[in-house]
């Protein structure tokens, strides 16, 4: 559907939507990533969202906030659109199926200040089966959005909702195991949609094919959120289905005639190997005209290889379109246009180093590849700033990325202290105003935003964002003979440069005498947590850590001397 219509609400695209178009196919679920096992209409979906919404104001919910629990399928989708409805601010969280799942769980509702928790009666109830001990479990206020009854949707009234109304609070990880609620509004959501598609363009009949989870910011956003305002088709599956059998995204794309999908870098890298494998047979991914690649700082070598193995499939090298963005502006900041190859720049690594960008011919001696995550969206302005002094660099000099624009959240819920210095930053020089400090380096060149590392130790591996803070104070508890401060987490490079989790730990002789095979307790520890198993946990001796005089840890300078070997191992 192409349309000029740009909504100032959520709501008020599904209730044009359903009013134009009722008929219409909107959101679909592929049972096992394959098969549709159910659908809504435009119209079916604004009934259950105005029965939802009834709920929700019946359980005094409407108006506040609610925590989300669920798993792949429609029903997230319904209970999203009853949380438009009736005003409140849903918080997607991924079901927990771990103890350090359900404490997350639990600082969430304790942060939100509600103890509302919308879900499905099946995962209610193997929720409070799996924890019976968790007492705090069975205080909160259950609300199995599959029991509501649609008859309800006509007792709905409708009230004029603000676009500056909070609709989601985007859960990121706490570098202190405090989660941060970003605050994301409808007007946020409606521009940032309407300025993705000015680079992406309008397609007559897009299709939106997503395996993405719809409790994180890019699954939302492009499973949900987009074909809402947009009011185009969307296409969903499980996260586990895909990871399975990671061809199932291309069948789906090859059978619906997708046009948008996005994943990130380990998305392409599973779906090569599947090709090198497997073939590509039976595929057709003509139809794709946006593969945004996200989420993750963009490698070349993944995006490369993808397009060479299913070229064969009709895929086109121009369909890759690398973007940058953080769930602090909505979601994107910048991205490749539709109708153009995305840029690589190959630079000096020395230079690169020392904070500039030296472009060099790519069979240079320590000439590295920076891919250009395109210009910034429409609204949107971009500094590259020195993040000590907020000085504003020129282009080719790399300093922190800072935006400012339409699609910035309005902040951290209750957190004000963190907001004046995340949200509230200003430069020093010519430009005014206030500036979402992003954490991430990276320089412009030609108006293109190039990301080349984090200002913030974040560790992603395989597209989940790790806080090293955490995963730290899980490698503290691992055995009651450590102390604090005993562990270091970073990641690094594999042959095919994957990120791979490492954790150094400091022993100690009360650990030795019991026996403990230390590393498989670490290793077990941190899996259980956090649903990553370290590459490498390397036990090293007391007080070889390196941290700086206050005793924090000095990641970078411990992962140097993993790199290096001069670590003083136990």
């Amino acid at each position: 559907m192409t349309t000029d219509f740009t909504p100032r609400t959520l709501v008020e695209a599904l209730r044009t939507y359903s009013g134009k178009h009722p008929d219409q196919l909107a959101y679909t679920y592929l049972r096992d990533g394959e098969e549709p096992e159910e659908g809504l209409t435009f119209q079916e979906l604004d009934e259950a969202a105005r029965a939802r919404a009834v709920a929700l104001q019946r359980a005094g919910a409407a108006g506040g906030n609610a925590v989300m629990l669920y798993g792949p399928g429609l029903e997230f989708v319904r209970a999203f659109a009853g949380c438009l409805y009736a005003g409140t601010a849903g918080a997607p969280l991924k079901v927990p199926q771990h103890r350090a799942a359900v404490d997350v769980l639990l600082s969430v509702v304790q942060d939100t200040g509600s103890s509302v928790v919308l879900t499905d009666t099946g995962i209610r109830d193997a929720i409070l089966e799996q924890f019976p001990d968790v007492v705090e479990l069975s205080k909160l206020t259950w609300l199995t959005t599959d029991t509501v009854d649609v008859a309800s949707a006509e007792e709905w009234v409708e009230a004029d909702i603000d676009p500056e109304r909070i609709a989601l609070l985007q859960y990121t990880s706490g570098s202190t195991g405090r989660p941060k609620g970003v605050m994301v509004s409808h007007r946020n959501f409606c521009l940032q949609t309407m300025a993705a598609q000015e680079v992406w363009g309008d397609g007559e009949d897009d299709v939106v094919v997503s395996w993405l989870p719809t409790f994180h910011d890019m699954g939302l956003m492009y499973g949900v959120i987009m074909p809402m305002v947009l009011g185009i088709r969307s296409y969903l599956m499980a996260p586990q289905d895909f990871v399975r059998r990671p061809r199932r995204w291309l069948e789906a794309i090859t059978r619906y005639r997708g046009t948008l999908s996005a994943g990130p870098n380990f998305a392409f890298d599973m779906c090569s190997r599947v090709a090198a494998d497997e073939g590509t047979q039976g595929l057709d991914l003509s139809s794709w005209r946006v593969a945004l690649c996200g989420a993750e700082p963009v490698r070349m070598l993944s995006m490369e290889r993808f397009a060479q193995a299913y070229a064969p499939a009709g895929f086109r090298h121009r369909t890759l379109a690398p973007a940058y963005g953080l769930a602090e502006n909505t979601l994107k900041v910048s991205a490749t246009r539709a109708d153009r190859h995305y840029r690589t720049l190959w630079v000096s690594s020395a230079a690169l180093g020392e904070g500039r960008a030296e472009l060099v011919d790519s069979s240079a001696p320590g000439a590295v590849p920076v891919v250009g995550n395109g210009p910034a969206l429409s609204g949107t302005t971009v500094c590259i700033v020195d993040p000590v002094t907020h000085r504003v660099l020129e282009d080719g000099q790399v300093g922190e990325i800072w935006v400012q624009g339409s699609s910035v959240a309005q902040g951290y819920w209750r957190r004000p202290a963190e907001n004046r210095a995340t949200f509230e930053a200003r430069t020093t020089g010519v430009y005014s105003g206030k500036f979402l400090r992003t954490g991430d380096l990276g320089f412009l060149h030609d108006g293109e935003v190039c990301p080349t590392g984090r200002w913030k130790d974040l560790i992603i591996i395989d597209g989940r964002n790790l806080y090293p803070q955490d995963v730290e104070h899980t490698v503290e508890r691992a055995h009651p003979a450590l102390h604090a401060a005993c562990a270091a987490a970073f990641s690094v490079e594999d042959r095919d440069g994957r990120e791979q989790l490492v954790v150094l730990v400091e022993t100690n002789a009360q650990v030795a005498a019991t026996g403990t095979d230390l590393v498989a307790r670490v290793r077990a520890a941190v899996a259980e947590a956090h649903d990553v198993l370290p590459a490498d946990v390397c036990l090293v001796a007391r007080r070889t850590l390196h941290k700086t005089t206050s005793g924090k840890i000095q990641r970078r300078a411990c992962k140097q001397s993993y790199l290096d070997g001069s670590l003083d191992y136990a």
